[in-house]
């Protein structure tokens, strides 16, 4: 698998990686066996890049993935912190890094941790200058080894990307999410930090697998939070109405060159956007990761295809995404 430099870590990773948010909860049961599985198969496509958090099951996806990362040395493991707490900046202090970062830490099985994210903190932590210094002391006690940030919208990833300790931004990139091949992405070439993009198909919109009759389960929040009912519904669908996001697919079908499927032509249209460091999107069975690597394997998009991409949006999408990230 082509390898990218994970910005400011400095380390080397398959622009391929994995999400691990199925395997801890929220996108219906996935039992250890079957994440153990998946994680197995992911690896031997080429994957090294593996990113979870510490409220993905409560510490479950974590922990997991810290067992399996014990036996495959080389693997690059990234978590999150943050939201176990009531989202207001107070709670984002040095005294709650330590010991989120304990919990992770011993979640994980590690003494020092590949990279740690803030998991979507509100807006002003990114303009705070005392959240950076204690992620700083963080890295100088080698608690962890880099950190970076996750982001809802392009305007917190433009204050992060200014820190010069911010690592890695991870933000929502998808053919459904267009906005920060504006900005962000120019601004994080140009600072050296490196993108990690999340939610690549749309939470599954992009697989081109569901039509009007799709249902989910009730655990899954592709039910339960379709209007941002338990986080931000930007997480879900990438914030686009089911039915316009069925539409939408339908008029991608088209571009999606012979032998390829529709999930692997998003992730190569991903991979394609200059910056982008590793796309992660998540599987929940060995199937789903060994076909989301092979997307590492389709040519390059041709302008005239990322032309009708950006048409598709634009005609259908933009009216409900742009302004609001």
């Amino acid at each position: 698998m082509e390898q990218r430099v994970l910005g400011r870590t400095g380390r080397r990773v398959g622009v391929v990686g994995l999400g691990a948010w199925q395997l801890g909860a929220d996108w219906g049961e996935v039992t250890e066996h079957e994440a153990v599985a998946t994680l197995r198969a992911a690896v031997e496509a080429g994957v090294s890049f593996v990113d979870t958090a510490d409220v993905y099951g409560d510490g479950r996806s974590e922990q997991i993935v810290g067992r399996f990362a014990e036996e495959h040395p080389g693997l690059t493991v990234a978590t999150k912190m943050g939201r176990r707490m009531e989202q207001v900046p107070a709670n984002y202090v040095l005294a709650n890094f330590r010991a989120w970062n304990e919990r992770s830490r011993r979640n994980l099985g590690v003494d020092t941790i590949d990279l740690v994210q803030l998991h979507c903190p509100p807006t002003p932590v990114y303009s705070s200058d005392a959240v950076f210094d204690a992620l700083d002391t963080l890295v100088a006690e080698k608690k962890i080894a880099a950190y970076g940030v996750s982001v809802e919208t392009c305007e917190e990833a433009l204050t992060a990307i200014a820190r010069p300790g911010v690592a890695t931004v991870q933000i929502i990139l998808n053919a459904f999410r267009l906005k920060p091949l504006t900005e962000v992405l120019p601004a994080a070439r140009a600072a050296g930090v490196g993108v990690i993009a999340r939610v690549p198909l749309a939470s599954g919109l992009l697989s081109g697998r569901y039509d009007e009759h799709t249902t989910f389960a009730a655990d899954d929040h592709r039910t339960y939070n379709r209007h941002g009912e338990a986080f931000d519904v930007g997480e879900t669908f990438s914030g686009v109405d089911f039915a316009t996001g069925l539409d939408a697919v339908r008029r991608l079908a088209p571009l999606v060159p012979e032998g390829v499927t529709m999930a692997q032509f998003a992730l190569r249209w991903v991979l394609d956007q200059e910056g982008v460091s590793v796309v992660i999107p998540g599987a929940r069975n060995p199937g789903q990761a060994t076909a989301n690597a092979a997307a590492d394997r389709v040519a390059p998009l041709d302008p005239a295809t990322l032309a009708a991409v950006r048409d598709v949006y634009h005609d259908l999408i933009r009216p409900q995404v742009h302004q609001r990230w």
